[in-house]
């Protein structure tokens, strides 16, 4: 998968593991993007046919409520209760699931944690 990951999920660990698992991975940092708004940042995401992986989940629902014509967004949320939050495995395994059941990303807004 084509992913941008955005600098709140950019950990090196993370996209090593991507990387690993055959995702091809630009990071906010790599691409420039550190100071740019969300906005911004899925603009570069349609831009380069990239599915945007991020733990803003709230300004992204955001963002997709008010224009869904991009790559696809994948969230991964927090919990106050760690024991629910995704890990790096966790989010890799996620990925690949959705990529074995088919599961058409573009215009959608997906919570990664469901995938767990």
């Amino acid at each position: 998968m084509r992913l941008l990951v955005d600098e709140d999920t950019q950990a090196k660990t993370l996209v090593q593991m991507l990387k690993d698992a055959g995702h091809d991975v630009l990071t906010a940092a790599t691409a420039g993007l550190g100071s740019m708004d969300d906005a911004a940042v899925l603009a570069v995401a349609l831009e380069t046919g990239r599915v945007l992986l991020t733990r803003n989940c709230g300004d992204f629902a955001a963002l997709h409520s008010e224009n869904r014509e991009h790559p696809g967004i994948l969230a991964v949320y927090q919990d106050a209760d760690r024991t629910k939050n995704l890990s790096h495995a966790h989010i890799v395994t996620a990925i690949g699931k959705l990529e074995r059941a088919g599961v058409s990303l573009a215009a959608d807004f997906v919570a990664l944690n469901a995938w767990r």
